[in-house]
């Protein structure tokens, strides 16, 4: 066999097994990244964590659509404020031969818990903004007359 038979075998399998991944509906960890805007280290990190579960092709990362819409779950969860560990009991909660009532109650309560937080910061950053306006009015007041006297 020949050095060029040998490379366009290796390319046809190659070109096979791409095939295979597409049909298959499973991404790559980069390619997954890419899509997402995330780290390949975020996603190793989810791994770790338990939150996402890719399939293994020797040392190749396949993810699965399960994998990605609980990464999109993952980053919506934390984009709004919850932890890891609140995304986590949400998602490992689902059961796809169920109803998933529990999982929704927990969700409910959860999201309503975080809504009331987020108010309650809005509420103080809000409280800051006009006291930062206050001392700035007085400031300038200051400095205004200090320049009319000076």
């Amino acid at each position: 066999m020949t050095q060029n038979t040998a490379a366009n075998d290796v390319g046809k399998i190659r070109m096979a097994a791409e095939k295979d991944m597409q049909d298959a509906k499973v991404t790559r960890i980069g390619d997954l990244a890419e899509q997402f805007g995330v780290t390949l280290r975020a996603l190793r990190f989810y791994e770790d964590k338990g939150l996402i579960n890719p399939q293994r092709n020797g040392t190749t990362r396949l993810y699965s659509y399960r994998d990605r819409a609980r990464l999109k779950l993952i980053l919506l969860g934390r984009k709004i404020g919850f932890s890891l560990r609140d995304v986590k009991q949400m998602l490992d909660l689902y059961d796809p031969s169920e109803a998933n009532a529990t999982q929704l109650r927990v969700t409910l309560d959860k999201t309503r818990k975080q809504h009331d937080k987020l108010i309650a910061q809005r509420n103080a950053i809000d409280d800051a903004i006009n006291e930062l306006r206050n001392l700035m009015t007085s400031v300038s007041t200051l400095l205004e007359g200090q320049r009319k006297a000076g």
